[in-house]
């Protein structure tokens, strides 16, 4: 008997190589795995969700963010800068971070991940003022309280303003602190088995916040351990212009010259890169988190996500900061990337079907667990998104449910299900602290708003 067996799908896009989708299907799972996915008559099991009218899909996998930053979320004086001058207004408001506010807001961004239907996400947490305490603990604990799976990276900032970078002082360390505190972070939490809940990757915060050497011995330290890296890249003019000024080259070449133009490797945003850098960024298997709400709020460009997927790229999704997305929806996100493709490259670019693949298997290869996450099969892990198709938003979207699901809406999952065990039910979080986590986030975010 399975633990857990999800009935009577509308569809089942279970995102395998053969991209099947299954009508009237069921997937059942056992101890935190897909035992089985199929049509008509589902096994029996502990536990039962009747899925009538619904699209269901490996659980959404989130390839960038700030959890932190919910924390400043919409903060007026900072909603009409691009990048760099939005950066340096919010660095004094974030370097009044500590343990307490790091657990808080990474419990309430991944409590709103699950009910967009996220399953995994990482956390490029950069930020470590002195004397804060251990931040990325405070958000493993959120992320293991709250029952999702979850990628933190240990982010640092090395180089302040009066090196020539952007963050002040006070939220910067050097070269040799933060390699030690990346080695044992993953010493501590780094989980290399199968369905691992937990793994920990590498994260440089971007090339104008660290020293050239910093990504250099990051990527060989990243290369001993065997975990991944991750970084900003190509985000704006700014960012182009900062890397020629600085460095004398555009930020692909700084790629290749530091030793991270690898499939170990995933960046952010990457929205600038020409067409001879895209090629190069496929032949050498980098992965991009692609933030479309992001990128449109900071102006800072549309990421050529066709061109790149068809270099072979893997190209996943990322909410970003909340203080710069603001809203932590990988639906949203997903719906975003169909849209800009379809102004970008054409109406027949982008379809829901590509934004699914990038949502869960664009995002699973970025996090190097291909076959893992992502996809509802025999051996991949019990992720799932229940998504309801009925109501007055899906009345005559009958033909397509997988294009229903992101061209009607707005809609949130009505199930979220991590390793085979309900964290979103009848679209409400199983958890009974919400109430309690949002009181302490406003006090919090009232703190570091001063407000």
């Amino acid at each position: 008997m399975a633990d857990l067996v999800i009935t009577n799908a509308r569809c089942v896009a279970t995102m395998d190589d053969d991209r099947r989708e299954i009508a009237d299907g069921w997937v059942s799972i056992t101890d935190g795995l897909v035992e089985a996915v199929g049509d008509g008559s589902a096994p029996a099991a502990t536990v039962t969700i009747d899925a009538t009218d619904c699209l269901v899909t490996p659980g959404l996998i989130n390839a960038h963010h700030h959890l932190f930053q919910n924390l400043t979320r919409a903060y007026p004086p900072m909603t009409d800068k691009p990048l760099f001058g939005w950066l340096q207004s919010l660095y004094p408001l974030w370097s009044m971070l500590d343990a307490d506010a790091a657990h808080v807001s990474a419990w309430v961004g991944l409590a709103e991940l699950a009910l967009s239907g996220c399953t995994t996400s990482t956390d490029h947490l950069y930020l470590h003022p002195r004397g804060a305490g251990d931040l990325l603990g405070a958000e493993i604990e959120a992320a293991r309280d709250l029952g999702m799976r979850f990628h933190p990276t240990r982010g640092s900032m090395s180089l302040s303003v009066k090196d020539g970078g952007l963050p002040p002082d006070e939220v910067v360390a050097d070269d040799d602190e933060i390699l030690a505190a990346s080695e044992e972070a993953v010493a501590r939490h780094h989980d290399r088995s199968w369905g691992a809940m937990t793994r920990i990757a590498l994260a440089p915060c971007s090339p104008f916040t660290v020293t050239e050497a910093l990504m250099v011995r990051t990527a060989e330290l990243a290369e001993r351990l065997d975990v991944r890296l991750h970084t900003h890249f190509a985000e704006n003019d700014e960012d182009d212009e900062f890397s020629i000024a600085t460095f004398g080259c555009r930020p692909m070449e700084y790629l290749e010259r530091t030793g991270w133009a690898t499939d170990r490797t995933w960046v952010a945003h990457c929205v600038k890169p020409n067409d001879d850098e895209v090629r190069r960024l496929g032949a050498a298997g980098v992965g991009a988190a692609h933030c479309p709400s992001s990128n449109l709020i900071l102006a800072s460009g549309i990421s050529p996500v066709v061109a790149l997927r068809a270099a072979g790229v893997p190209v996943g999704l990322g909410v970003d900061g909340s203080s710069s997305a603001d809203a932590a929806s990988l639906w949203l996100e997903a719906r975003q990337a169909m849209l800009l493709a379809k102004l970008r490259d054409g109406a027949d670019a982008g379809t829901a079907r590509m934004a699914l693949e990038m949502a869960t298997l664009g995002g699973a290869a970025c996090l190097g667990r291909t076959g893992e996450l992502g996809v509802l099969e025999a051996g991949a892990v019990g992720d799932v998104a229940v998504w309801s198709l009925d109501g007055p938003r899906f009345a005559g979207a009958l033909a397509d449910p997988v294009e229903a699901w992101l061209r009607c809406g707005p809609v949130s999952a009505r199930d979220t299900i991590v390793h085979g065990t309900p964290v979103v039910r009848g679209g409400e979080l199983m958890s009974a602290r919400v109430g309690e986590m949002l009181a302490e986030h406003t006090r919090l975010s009232r703190r570091l708003q001063r407000l």
